[in-house]
């Protein structure tokens, strides 16, 4: 059965997107993971939101704009979106309902991870109780500003147990279990 991972490159300081949703900070930290290349092969499907989904992407102007994991990865994703196109990508499925979405995520990824990217389908994943473990790679800066990793009006606290911490030439690794 499929796990959901919520796997995400943040900022020092908390950020996983820059202001205005700016990705481009992200691109001098993009170089060789060895815990990246693990996991793309563990990889089944995606889930997205849907500004992730139309969003800036780190790898603009360089071989892998525009797909997963700078190219890297290739398979099934599903967008949640209330604006579902005509017409989508080979592999690419808009769906306008987030347990919909998730359910044939799942069914998709078989036994491999579904990999959320997107904070606000991390949280619904969280509060639905189907977050099942968390992968933050800190890179080495602080933005001051934009999305953050876990955003949640009024807080709430998330136990999480920590399975590995490793480090990369230009990130630091923290992979956990959603207690």
């Amino acid at each position: 059965m499929a796990k959901v991972l919520y796997s995400v490159t943040m900022s020092l300081d908390g950020y996983i997107a820059g202001a205005g949703g700016d990705m481009g900070w992200m691109t001098r930290y993009l170089g060789p993971n060895p815990e990246i290349s693990t996991l793309i092969e563990q990889i089944g499907s995606l889930l997205v939101g849907r500004r992730t989904f139309d969003g800036d992407d780190p790898n603009k102007g360089r071989e892998g704009e525009g797909k997963a994991f700078g190219g890297g990865w290739e398979g099934p994703q599903y967008i949640v979106t209330h604006r579902v196109p005509a017409s989508a990508p080979t592999d690419v499925f808009f769906v306008d309902d987030f347990a919909s979405a998730l359910a044939q995520a799942k069914e998709a990824a078989g036994d491999k991870y579904v990999n959320v990217l997107g904070a606000d389908i991390a949280r619904q994943c969280l509060e639905a109780g189907e977050l099942d473990e968390v992968l933050t790679l800190i890179a080495p800066v602080m933005l001051g500003d934009g999305t953050r990793l876990f955003d949640r009006p009024g807080g709430h606290t998330v136990g999480l147990e920590r399975l590995s911490a490793t480090t990369a030439p230009m990130a630091t690794n923290l992979w956990f279990r959603v207690a």
